[in-house]
């Protein structure tokens, strides 16, 4: 097969050209690493459901070549076409999470889910990489026209997701978007002072929940006094990567996914290191490092202030969840339903995150010359 030439000027030679190919080179190790861990940890989850043994497998297949593919359409798309994308699927993914509040499926004490054929939809997963994006917009508005409320709408669209998040509740993706709304006001110019009053008034609100709502005292009361009764799952989840050691027990000869009931999902990582070692889970956190750090860097020279916006709220929202994920199973922080990106089982998961990281390399693609597509 003859190689692309630089003046080949079809739309995947331009494409090809001016994407970030380091950053596709490390989203695509990740969709390796997150075929082999659930082809490693379905098997024994869909025993325990009563699915046929491959059932799993074979539906993160289909999950991970559907995001691939949304990953390189979303990516030949222009920064004007990125900013339509997000308005649509905000509104579209704003009202599928009102419905879930109605509707939903209700699992583990959480309303988050709308059951459709072959997939358990999770509206809200979607909001993240959308809401980075659709803020980053209204906030450069309100920059360009004086009278257009930019800051006050983006303020009303962080309400109204925080309302609903709570409602489900979701409080791990809640913190996630908050941050994510303070970090792009601050770099959009807002007073130190008012981030840092906000900021404040965020932590004052989850340390109420911790006081009002049940669930979220639960979870950090067995963070802070853990019991094998009451934190099994992170404690079986520490003693997984003691058990791997440097370089792991080998492929399939892990004990923790034939216990752990999400062992492919949420506590995937633990599967890595008692399978594979201290080596392969540090690895996955250099990759995720790599993602996020070479992408803040192709951001300081950004002239444009809407790529600066939404590039760099989708890489914050990207990090933070795999930290959240990766800490809570080495119990650093309290347990969270929340996937690791790209490695963990889940179509929503998978399908989100695509959204988020054929958007980044949208948005950072470069021309031959330097100049932005």
């Amino acid at each position: 097969m003859p190689s692309l030439s630089r003046t080949d000027t079809s739309l995947f030679g331009r494409w090809w050209w001016t994407v970030d190919r380091w950053t596709l080179v490390c989203i695509g190790t990740l969709i390796g690493f997150g075929y082999v861990l659930v082809l490693a940890s379905s098997p024994a989850v869909a025993h325990r459901i009563g699915d046929p043994r491959d059932m799993l497998i074979l539906k993160q297949v289909a999950f991970l070549a559907i995001a691939g593919g949304m990953i390189i359409g979303i990516s030949m798309m222009p920064p004007k076409g990125i900013r339509w994308l997000a308005l649509i699927g905000t509104l579209i993914a704003v009202l599928l999470t009102a419905f879930t509040l109605v509707h939903g499926t209700e699992i583990k004490g959480a309303r988050r889910w709308i059951n459709i054929p072959f997939l358990s939809l999770q509206p809200s997963e979607f909001l993240k990489p959308f809401f980075a994006v659709m803020t980053a917009g209204l906030l450069v508005e309100a920059r360009k026209t004086e009278k257009f409320p930019g800051r006050l709408l983006a303020v009303g669209l962080y309400a109204v997701i925080a309302l609903l998040l709570k409602s489900q509740p979701d409080i791990g993706m809640l913190a996630v978007v908050s941050i994510v709304f303070l970090a792009q006001l601050f770099l959009d110019g807002l007073n130190v002072g008012l981030v840092l009053a906000a900021a404040a008034m965020l932590v004052v609100s989850f340390i109420a929940a911790f006081f009002l709502m049940p669930h979220v005292h639960i979870r950090v009361e067995r963070f802070l006094h853990p019991t094998q009764q009451t934190a099994y799952q992170a404690l079986t989840a520490l003693e997984a990567f003691g058990n791997g050691g440097l370089l792991g027990r080998g492929p399939g000869e892990g004990m923790v996914k034939d216990i752990l009931p999400d062992a492919h999902a949420d506590f995937v990582f633990a599967v890595a290191g008692e399978e594979f070692g201290l080596v392969v889970c540090l690895l996955i956190l250099f990759i995720f490092a790599a993602i996020v750090l070479r992408g803040l860097l192709r951001l300081v020279a950004e002239n444009d202030q809407f790529v600066l916006l939404a590039a760099a709220g989708i890489l914050m929202s990207f990090g933070l969840q795999a930290f959240i994920n990766m800490a809570s199973s080495l119990e650093l922080i309290p347990t969270k339903g929340m996937t690791l990106p790209f490695i963990s089982y889940g179509g929503s998961s998978a399908l989100s995150v695509a959204l988020e990281m054929g958007m980044l390399l949208a948005l950072t693609r470069r021309r031959v010359t330097g100049e932005r597509v």
